[in-house]
């Protein structure tokens, strides 16, 4: 979204435009962003062999989905429902990937009969899935490499007390079971969790990797999973994914040479790919002033974005109907009938009841985590 002459435009669209005609609220992508983000990280990794699974989770939009299966990406899946969006998209069943977590075992079944790439996290499906299947069928095995890294605890997933994955402590239990039901595992996966600072957490996390992949002989693939760091407001950090190319592919080169063969790499960005893309649009309903505090009441609420209720995620915040106006400090709430607060002293341009406000950054994990609530 940028500013042309005094208006908002997304790829020369006039953003009040866009609200007048679609209402709001309203969420906007822009397919540009999102495939700049693709591009980006495939240069990253050029000279591997490099395979994209994007991370539905993140937004299941199915214009998105198309938009990503075209530009060569796969898909990373944690629900049935989440793979039958993908395969409504046109993705093969080669392109999914299905990691679910505390499913039940006829998911993983059905998941099977489908065809697809089956990531199992735990060591109960893991038997059972060698009892049902043996060497029929392969798998991918997940590890929980006990690294804390990400942001918000709640998106930390690789830590010692995370329920995702098989802990690191478990392997020889891997390989036991892999041992007696003759299980074909053809690739290894780790995700440590969202919004990593830097590349040092991933070589890390590829050294656990390497350690565990080497008791494997028939992989064809290493998975990474994601996490990379997106900013959120001036002078935020990123992932510097240059390099953390830069840096994975020296060892992952060496990894494949001492292996005996070149495997594909494999990362699942989300919020990486989507969440720049994404801007929500919103109403102001009502400008409440108050001895201590102005709230600017919108027609939106947790309902449609939980980020910054449930993670206490920073969006920024821009008023689209006053670029210019003088700057004054607004509590920006919603209207749910508990407190929802999008931003707490926000310098906005002058809001007015009527202004359109745009909260940006919200391309992920704002309209796949909406609800009726309220």
């Amino acid at each position: 979204m940028k500013l042309e002459k005094g208006q908002y435009q997304i790829q020369g669209l006039n953003v009040k435009d866009i609200c007048k005609e679609f209402d709001t609220p309203l969420y906007v992508y822009d397919a540009d962003v999102i495939l700049n983000q693709y591009n980006s990280l495939i240069k990253a990794f050029e000279g591997l062999n490099i395979k994209i699974k994007y991370a539905a989770k993140a937004l299941t939009n199915l214009s998105i989905l198309k938009l990503l299966k075209n530009a060569g990406s796969g898909v990373d899946v944690v629900s049935l429902e989440e793979l039958r969006m993908a395969q409504i998209a046109g993705f093969g069943k080669k392109d999914i990937m299905f990691t679910p977590s505390c499913v039940c075992f006829d998911e993983i079944k059905e998941a099977v009969a489908l065809g697809v790439t089956i990531n199992i996290d735990n060591l109960p499906f893991l038997e059972k899935f060698g009892k049902e299947y043996g060497s029929s069928y392969p798998c991918c095995i997940r590890i929980n490499p006990h690294i804390d890294a990400g942001g918000n605890v709640k998106i930390m997933t690789g830590h010692r007390e995370s329920k995702f994955g098989i802990s690191i402590e478990q392997v020889q239990d891997i390989y036991n079971i892999v041992k007696k039901y003759n299980i074909s595992v053809t690739g290894i996966h780790v995700h440590s969790g969202s919004d990593f600072k830097d590349a040092d957490a991933f070589v890390k996390a590829a050294d656990v990797l390497f350690n565990i992949a080497r008791q494997f002989p028939n992989l064809s693939f290493i998975d990474f999973g994601s996490g990379f760091k997106v900013p959120y407001k001036k002078g935020d950090y990123s992932t510097d994914v240059a390099e953390l190319g830069a840096k994975m592919k020296k060892a992952f080169t060496d990894f494949c040479k001492s292996y005996g063969k070149n495997l594909e790499i494999w990362f699942e960005p989300g919020k990486y790919l989507v969440s720049e893309s994404g801007i929500l649009f919103v109403n102001v309903n009502v400008v409440k002033e108050t001895p201590d505090i102005t709230f600017v009441g919108i027609n939106s609420g947790l309902n449609h974005l939980i980020r910054p209720m449930m993670y206490n995620a920073y969006h920024d915040i821009v008023n689209i109907s006053n670029p210019e106006g003088d700057v004054k400090a607004y509590n920006v709430v919603g209207y749910i009938c508990e407190t929802d607060t999008f931003g707490a002293g926000r310098n906005l341009n002058e809001v007015k009841e009527g202004d359109i406000l745009a909260l940006k950054n919200a391309g992920a994990y704002g309209f796949s985590m909406s609800s009726n609530y309220n």
